[in-house]
């Protein structure tokens, strides 16, 4: 498993340069998720089909 400094994190290109976001990156195992402002701080990590899960939950209730 990769250290999370070794990883290409992503943010949205439409949070611009606003600090309260997060940044994931997806592996081919998981997802982690982390604050912008505290990169340090530590990671959420999902399986790769718990956050498809995920995201397919947000689209079907319109959030």
């Amino acid at each position: 498993m990769q250290s999370d400094e070794r990883l290409s994190w992503r943010k949205s290109s439409r949070s611009m340069d606003n600090p309260n976001c997060v940044e994931l990156v997806v592996t081919p195992v998981e997802v982690r998720v982390r604050d912008t402002k505290q990169r340090q701080g530590g990671t959420l990590r999902f399986s790769s089909g718990a956050f498809a899960a995920f995201l397919t939950g947000l689209k079907t209730s319109g959030e």
